[in-house]
């Protein structure tokens, strides 16, 4: 099993071994991806994220039918290593993605043949201990903390699945391409981001009406359009740097 960015460990959560198990909900998580310069955007995000985040799009291997697959991101950073939105323990944008919040816990196939996934949590996380804090069990059983973490961590992945199926459309319709972004910072320095993926304006505009009612019944030309306005916060990102 992978761990996914952010994660280091992961463990399955066993009502035996961690009956004793607690986590200190008072030590922020935002430590954790302060050297992620991008993290996962599920589709229902795209509102509140295109606000602040550029999203892009980046190849991500091939999908169950070999059909290549991509999928969104919110950029944080310009610079490998380098996210603008934490600064010591607090997240300053306004908007914190979901994949940052559903932190310490994670849906995770323990079993690469099997599709049944299984509540995980990252046990380098300083916060759990057997003393202070939320705990995961009691009387054998999950805690309301943990059935509420188990809520929103299955309506991750069903978002996370949809917004599968929407990037699957866009490669279909062939509507992305390889884009590149180039900027002079105050100081000078130059800087050239480049391996993501943006919207074909010119295939986009001459695709014929069929298609488009596709895209308008399926919700895509709203996010779309909410792709296209979230590259104008590249440039804010650039300020950030001065």
């Amino acid at each position: 099993m992978s761990n996914p960015p952010m994660y280091g460990e992961l463990l399955p959560l066993d009502r035996e071994v961690h009956k004793n198990l607690k986590l200190d909900t008072a030590q922020s998580v935002i430590p954790r991806v302060a050297k992620q310069n991008s993290v996962f955007l599920a589709a229902v995000e795209f509102a509140d994220a295109c606000k602040e985040y550029p999203i892009v799009f980046v190849r991500a291997g091939s999908g169950d039918d070999s059909k290549a697959a991509v999928a969104p991101l919110a950029v944080l950073g310009l610079r490998p290593g380098s996210n603008l939105f934490v600064q010591n323990d607090q997240w300053t944008g306004s908007y914190v993605p979901a994949y940052v919040r559903r932190y310490p816990f994670v849906m995770a196939r323990m079993d690469e043949n099997s599709n049944n996934l299984a509540v995980c949590f990252d046990t380098t996380w300083t916060a759990f201990n057997e003393t202070t804090g939320e705990a995961l069990f009691q009387n054998g059983e999950p805690t309301e903390f943990v059935l509420n973490a188990k809520t929103f961590l299955e309506n991750f992945e069903q978002e996370a699945e949809r917004t599968r199926l929407i990037c699957e459309l866009l490669v279909d319709l062939d509507l992305l391409q390889d884009m590149r972004f180039e900027a002079t910072l105050a100081n000078g320095e130059k800087i050239d981001v480049e391996g993501f993926l943006a919207l074909d304006e010119k295939k986009y505009a001459e695709l014929p009406d069929d298609k488009v009612l596709q895209l308008h019944r399926n919700g895509l030309i709203a996010m779309i359009e909410m792709h296209r306005l979230s590259l104008t916060n590249m440039n804010r990102l650039v300020s950030k740097y001065a």
